[in-house]
């Protein structure tokens, strides 16, 4: 029997990840859906191939995109599992989850741990565990509405699986970086933008992971000194945390995302914060006009 869960990946351009994607939940899931942005690869071909249904939908923001995937798509389960496409379930992972939804638990959602697989290699230390809510009742979760690194958001109570879910991109070095240009200008915008609640996970030290770690970059992270954070970010997760013990693989990782990724998010917020203190000179100018 398959297990009473519906699969959601979103997808552009992914024809190098989607198989992997689909190959680990579809025979699995109850129901598995490939919500797509209009790929111009052949990501939506190779997902046709595959026990799972494709609808396609205009990308307006990971959230709006989550979001509308709850509203629209014809959900049949009881839960929703959302995996990335560069994502894959592990076979023990799909036991306790089968196991755990037979067993009509009083949660309403389940963290998950995250394990980043880069180049080949499990990047352990520095960043593991990271729990993510991506398990949940169809009717008692949404996405925030964050533009960028964005969190499912369910009712309580919520639980902790054992198990781990991987994230293994094989696009490629190019591919990453091209992605994390976008991305740091995004959290540009949101750092510029300050500190929001509606809508959005509030910060608070001893909530779940997603609270923590919201609470840990509002209160400590944005307040350090611009250029200086990504550099005690990278010397915190690869030195102390013991992330230089993991290897080649893992000191490459750490230098593009610890460090090279931050030190462009503050480039363009500095960039964007110049525009903004321009743009009131040129509107108090022609107001004293």
């Amino acid at each position: 029997m398959r297990t009473d869960v519906a699969v959601i990946i979103l997808t552009y351009n992914e024809e190098a990840n989607i198989t992997q994607a689909l190959q680990s939940v579809c025979g699995w899931a109850r129901e598995v859906f490939v919500v797509d942005s209009f790929s111009t690869d052949a990501t939506v071909v190779i997902a046709r191939k595959f026990d799972c249904r494709v609808f396609q939908n205009a990308f307006g923001g990971y959230a709006t995109q989550r979001n509308w995937a709850l509203d629209n798509l014809p959900i049949q389960a009881e839960w929703v599992f959302f995996l990335d496409a560069d994502e894959w379930l592990p076979d023990n992972l799909k036991v306790e989850i089968a196991n755990v939804i037979s067993s009509r638990p009083r949660e309403n959602g389940f963290y998950i741990k995250w394990r980043m697989m880069w180049m080949g290699r499990w990047i352990r230390r520095g960043y593991y565990p990271s729990w993510l809510l991506r398990l949940f009742r169809a009717t008692r979760g949404r996405c925030e509405s964050r533009e960028i690194n964005e969190h499912i958001v369910a009712d309580p109570p919520l639980g902790r699986l054992n198990g781990d879910f991987l994230h293994e991109d094989r696009k490629g070095l190019s591919s990453w970086m091209e992605k994390h240009v976008r991305y740091a200008r995004r959290e540009a915008e949101e750092l510029l933008r300050g500190a929001v609640f509606d809508g959005y996970v509030r910060p608070r030290l001893l909530g779940s992971f997603c609270e923590r770690r919201r609470w840990l970059r509002q209160k400590i992270y944005n307040r350090l000194p611009v250029l200086l954070r990504p550099w005690l970010y990278f010397g915190y997760c690869y030195f102390i945390r013991g992330g230089f013990l993991d290897g080649r693989e893992a000191m490459i990782y750490h230098f593009f995302h610890a460090l090279w990724y931050p030190l462009l998010i503050d480039v363009n917020f500095l960039e964007l914060k110049r525009g903004k203190v321009l743009e009131r000179r040129v509107v108090h100018s022609d107001t004293a006009l």
